[in-house]
């Protein structure tokens, strides 16, 4: 089977890991900090922390920015469900934006009619999450001037784009957002296992990240109620959770960084090879805006036809060639969950088309160019 996406793991990436099995500290020891130092670095970020996975890092970002009961977080449909629950979890309301067909992301126009009926209705949201779908940015200068008229914060959900770019900044510098939170599933760019990361510019912020991350516990004399009792001392003052990432975690993860860049050009040569091969067919993919460098965590198509039993069909012989192809996403407004909330089909028409005809094919740094031939004939013989 060729699997849509999987880890890429190097005889360094092994000797890393081993090293912190054979040291003192597997856990809250220097990998983590090294780890996060690599990130920051790398993404022109003043601080980065990493996390025991994405969802974690999401659910601590909208508490880091004071959300809680009764609020109002404002994310795309055509995303994992995490980017929408991590509000819940915080006791606010949800609602979504629909999506610019031709790139999958929330569609900026959208957002903006959006937000003005929420400002006459005194509704608006206290945080946009714009998810970065398929490694490709949002429309990030854009949401950033609405959120200074309107007056919301902004996570970056950028699970899928580590290693892009958008008007040529690393995506993760939080030049036009809050924070910006990154996966390491195997699937993703790069992994840690499992695992993600929240970054930010503002120490504000930093410190609630940091806070809210493992219990709500701090060591820092300043951020205490009264002088140390010892060097033994903490104090819980907030209530936080552990979402630490383990140093054996991080270690794989600084290991990977160093092959960041690699993994992204080659996705881009397998993706633009799709590209050339679809260029003249009914075959439509998403693609990257002109302002934007894609991670390609994803390699998403669509075909008017590819519908109902059509789509199953088609998926269904896909798989059975030996090609593992999937669907990014079922729209999250239709979830059961999320229809006991209140939401129904036809809430968002852009993203539930979008799923009636998108496919997800195998984008990862082991596809062969073999591999990537039988795909595009395949996929070209059940599309006739």
């Amino acid at each position: 089977m060729i699997l849509y996406g999987q880890q890429n793991i190097s005889s360094d990436d092994i000797s890393a890991v081993n090293e912190v099995l054979t040291s003192s500290h597997l856990t809250q020891g220097e990998m983590g900090k090294n780890f996060e130092k690599k990130l920051a670095s790398y993404c022109h970020a003043s601080h980065a922390f990493a996390y025991s996975s994405a969802t974690g890092a999401l659910h601590c970002a909208c508490l880091a920015l004071g959300v809680g009961e009764n609020d109002l977080v404002w994310t795309s449909t055509i995303s994992f469900v995490a980017s929408s629950n991590c509000a819940l979890y915080c006791g606010a309301k949800i609602d979504f934006i629909d999506i610019d067909p031709t790139s999958g992301n929330l569609c900026v126009n959208a957002l903006a009619d959006k937000l003005a009926i929420a400002e006459r209705a005194n509704k608006l949201p206290k945080v946009i999450i714009a998810v970065h779908l398929a490694g490709q940015s949002c429309d990030m200068a854009t949401i950033y001037q609405l959120s200074k008229q309107y007056k919301f914060h902004i996570i970056e959900d950028a699970s899928h784009a580590i290693g892009g770019q958008y008007n040529s900044q690393p995506i993760g510098c939080c030049e036009y957002s809050d924070i910006t939170i990154f996966s390491f599933h195997p699937v993703k760019i790069i992994t840690t296992g499992e695992g993600g990361a929240a970054l930010t510019q503002s120490p504000e912020i930093a410190q609630k990240l940091e806070l809210f991350r493992s219990h709500g516990v701090t060591r820092t004399p300043e951020l205490m109620t009264k002088d140390s009792e010892g060097p033994w001392y903490y104090q819980q003052i907030c209530l936080g959770f552990n979402y630490r990432m383990t140093d054996i975690q991080a270690a794989l993860g600084a290991s990977q960084m160093d092959r960041l860049d690699a993994f992204v050009e080659k996705r881009n040569t397998i993706a633009h090879r799709y590209d050339q091969a679809f260029s003249n067919t009914n075959i439509e993919a998403l693609t990257p805006k002109a302002n934007c460098y894609s991670a390609y965590h994803l390699y998403l198509v669509r075909n008017k036809h590819w519908q109902g039993d059509v789509k199953k069909q088609l998926f269904e012989e896909m798989r059975n060639s030996g090609i593992q192809v999937h669907v990014h996403y079922i729209p999250i407004h239709t979830q059961p969950y999320y229809q006991a909330l209140g939401f129904s089909a036809g809430d968002f028409p852009n993203a539930e088309q979008y799923y009636q005809q998108i496919l997800t094919l195998p984008l990862h740094p082991d596809v062969t160019q073999e591999q990537q031939v039988y795909i595009i004939q395949e996929l070209k013989r059940l599309s006739d």
